[in-house]
């Protein structure tokens, strides 16, 4: 265990198993639709993202969006669009792949956009659910794990651009950002 993380939430083996029941969930849901995409969210979504599509028995495009609304451990608000999707959306049905859904203002406003640009359909699937901190009316059809109002990194999550590769997902050690 990384010495700036006071306790692991989910393991790696955690966070596979939960992938394989995910990816199958996921490929009898859109069996009967085709042009799927996956819109991974940069950069906390890219190890859940590869994890997870391991398990999708499905023919998918791959794009992303480089999304942000923190600056450091908290949301600005203001969701910055820094990397814009490449291909064209209209009448996809996309599966946005998110690494944490926490006040919902990045995915409430990251999913209105996509919609306005023509997409068939946006469902949400994240890695980690923070419910209790839900500022936004958004809610991912896909959930990963539930977690409590604690700041986490590992697997994807950061702080300061920092612990991303852990391979698992940790509670950060309060003194490292206070």
């Amino acid at each position: 265990m990384h010495k700036d993380v006071k306790e692991i939430l989910f393991t790696d083996n955690q966070i596979i198993e939960r992938c394989k029941e995910l990816g199958a969930q996921i490929s009898k849901d859109y069996k009967s639709k085709d042009k799927l995409v996956f819109i991974g969210l940069l950069k906390g979504s890219i190890p859940f993202l590869a994890e997870l599509s391991k398990y999708i028995d499905l023919e998918v495009e791959f794009d992303y969006m480089d999304v942000s609304s923190y600056e450091g451990t908290e949301s600005t608000g203001n969701v910055l669009v820094k990397k814009d999707l490449e291909g064209d959306i209209k009448g996809k049905n996309l599966l946005l792949i998110e690494d944490i859904l926490d006040t919902g203002k990045t995915l409430y406003t990251v999913k209105a956009m996509l919609l306005e640009k023509g997409a068939a359909s946006v469902t949400i699937v994240t890695m980690l659910n923070k419910q209790e901190r839900r500022e936004y009316p958004i809610n991912a059809e896909y959930i990963g794990f539930e977690i409590p109002n604690v700041f986490v990194i590992g697997y994807g999550l950061d702080y300061d651009e920092k612990y991303r590769n852990l391979p698992y997902v940790g509670i950060l050690k309060e003194e490292v950002y206070m």
